[in-house]
């Protein structure tokens, strides 16, 4: 048997319904106004459409349940192993102080200015 898709169970349905609903309005019978067949007509298109939602309601409702995400092992951490070092460590301090250069506004009069290199130490 082929698989059905997502669409297929009730769209499947839907045409059981449709189908029920023309089987039953489609009768041989001319109907008058005094047989009072309009009215069992009328209801047994709607059981057969609430029929027909109600199946496919339950062939839907009667797929399988996902599996469960695959659970993964995580191994534990390795253990690493630190030696001490065996010789010592100088740290010397610095020969002086660090120097760089900026640029800085330096006025000439009230409305004029220029820029100049200047060396900061630190």
């Amino acid at each position: 048997m082929r698989a059905l898709t997502l669409l297929g169970l009730p769209r499947l349905g839907a045409c059981a319904a449709l189908a029920a609903a023309l089987l039953v309005t489609a009768s041989p019978q001319t109907a008058s106004a005094r047989d009072n067949v309009g009215a069992a007509i009328l209801g047994g298109a709607a059981a057969g459409v609430l029929g027909g939602v109600a199946a496919g309601a339950i062939i839907n409702g009667a797929q399988a349940a996902p599996p469960p995400p695959p659970a993964y092992i995580v191994p534990p951490p390795r253990r690493v192993y630190v030696e001490e070092p065996t010789e010592t460590v100088i740290v010397r301090p610095r020969r002086g102080p660090v120097c760089h250069f900026e640029r800085r506004k330096v006025w000439l009069d009230d409305e004029s200015f220029t820029y100049k290199r200047v060396e900061v130490c630190e």
